[in-house]
């Protein structure tokens, strides 16, 4: 193709976007003004736009790419399941793929998981994991526990009950009066901590205050809903070392169950295959998705102990069935996809391979340490999350009419990778697979698209 084809080609498909698609989690007047990057292929750890331009892909397609991008392995896995079926139901019937998948991600899941439930995304999953916790204590008698316990800047997806367990209030606080109470408790910023106190002299008194909430409702508590070990969306918000843990314990001295929401967190993001592993935590609830499939098709998995399972069991008539259910769940191609991901996941010590290459994305953004518009990197394996700020000394942020974090994500287009802002943090959460000279350019281009972004910001540009 000629460029002057592939210019053709990419004005046409410009225009049908503006005609007819409603981006998520994109503000659309500005989208209908601006010239957008149109991803057309890929490979590897690059997505490559209509016009040929290459991007290291710095934020794994949505936190959910693994080995990089056309896998001959998992490419083979999905065509082999389009010869044999690519759709079947899991309502009243069994599939080979899904059965498979099943029996392959319990020999990765956390001691005591032994059940799978599958969905089609994060948020579902933990839509799933809310009922089930609920119906869990009602069947078991306890039905005094209709409560949840979650903490501020939580996300946990964008369904109303996911939504009613999050805490941002710029994407959640429209949707408020569809939504159900939760006991929310303080989150661990340690940079902001809403305590105003300092690790590690506070002892921790952020998970003190998670105790506080259960003991102010004894018996009325079902579950704790919780991303374990980095609080993704609102900034990687990184927790002190035992937090977790302690969690776990509240959760045991309170009679509550614990959910583990490692949507973000799983497949090795944080150096094990899952985070709870750090702390030797074991959730009664986990619920995973994005990288399961190597970021290839849409699936998700609600795991649960066999004791959360055995409370649903009895006859039909008892009506001890869990009703709910997506056309979906278990579809095929997803399981085979999955199959094949986490097969390479255990055959090549993907997970074990993670920490070398977070040491060497931390060395490599050793620059930003000092920059005086950079508070804080936050780093868990290759989790990183890099808060801009106006004043280094006073942290005092960056007006929000700005746009600091947006400005560093589109600078670092043209030098060639795509990030994304979660306000004025700067997200890089590269492939697994990322080599590590391919991790020292995306820090190269971060570091010079902040300088970009920020000087232009404390020079006063609007």
């Amino acid at each position: 193709m000629t460029d002057d084809e592939r210019a053709e080609r990419h004005r046409r498909l410009r225009a049908a976007d503006h005609r007819h698609l409603w981006h998520p989690f994109t503000p659309m007047q500005e989208w209908l003004a601006e010239d957008p990057l149109i991803v057309d292929r890929a490979e590897g750890s690059y997505l490559i736009d209509t016009l040929g331009r290459r991007y290291l892909d710095g934020v794994s397609s949505l936190w959910c790419n693994v080995h990089g991008h056309r896998v001959p392995e998992i490419d083979a896995a999905i065509r082999a399941q389009l010869e044999r079926v690519g759709h079947s139901t899991l309502l009243g019937l069994a599939s080979t793929a899904s059965i498979e998948c099943a029996e392959e991600l319990i020999g990765h899941a956390p001691p005591g998981l032994t059940r799978v439930f599958f969905s089609d995304a994060g948020a579902t999953a933990v839509e799933i994991a809310i009922k089930m916790a609920f119906q869990h204590h009602q069947l078991r008698g306890d039905v005094a526990r209709k409560e949840f316990v979650t903490l501020a800047g939580a996300y946990h997806g964008d369904t109303l009950g996911a939504v009613s367990v999050g805490g941002i209030d710029l994407f959640h606080r429209i949707f408020r009066p569809l939504l159900f109470e939760v006991q929310r408790a303080p989150q661990p910023y340690c940079y902001r901590c809403p305590l105003g106190r300092a690790w590690p002299g506070c002892a921790m008194a952020c998970a003190d205050e998670v105790e506080r909430v259960f003991a102010a409702r004894p018996g009325r508590i079902a579950a704790l809903v919780i991303e374990p070990r980095v609080q993704g969306a609102d900034g990687m918000i990184v927790q002190p070392p035992g937090y977790l843990r302690r969690m776990r314990e509240i959760c045991d001295r309170h009679g509550a169950l614990l959910v583990c929401d490692e949507v973000a967190t799983g497949w090795g993001r944080t150096g094990r295959t899952f985070a709870v592993e750090h702390e030797g935590v074991a959730p009664d609830i986990l619920t995973t998705a994005k990288g399961i499939t190597g970021g290839y098709l849409p699936l998700a998995a609600t795991l649960t102990t066999e004791a959360v399972f055995e409370s649903f069991l009895g006859p039909p008539e008892a009506q001890r069935t869990f009703f709910h259910g997506h056309t979906y769940a278990g579809n095929p191609l997803a399981c085979a996809a999955a199959t094949a991901s986490m097969r390479l996941f255990r055959e090549r010590g993907v997970g074990a391979a993670v920490p070398a290459r977070a040491e060497a994305l931390a060395g490599a953004l050793g620059a930003l340490a000092g920059h005086p518009h950079v508070g804080e990197i936050r780093q868990r394996g290759l989790m990183v999350g890099i808060e801009l700020v106006r004043d280094r000394s006073s942290r005092e942020r960056f007006p929000a009419a700005l746009r600091v974090g947006h400005r560093a994500c589109m600078a670092a287009r043209p030098r060639g990778a795509i990030l994304r802002p979660l306000g004025d943090v700067v997200v890089l959460m590269p492939p697994l697979s990322m080599t590590p000279a391919e991790l020292g350019e995306l820090a190269r281009i971060a570091t010079a698209a902040i300088d970009e972004a920020t000087a232009a910001a404390a020079g006063g540009a609007a």
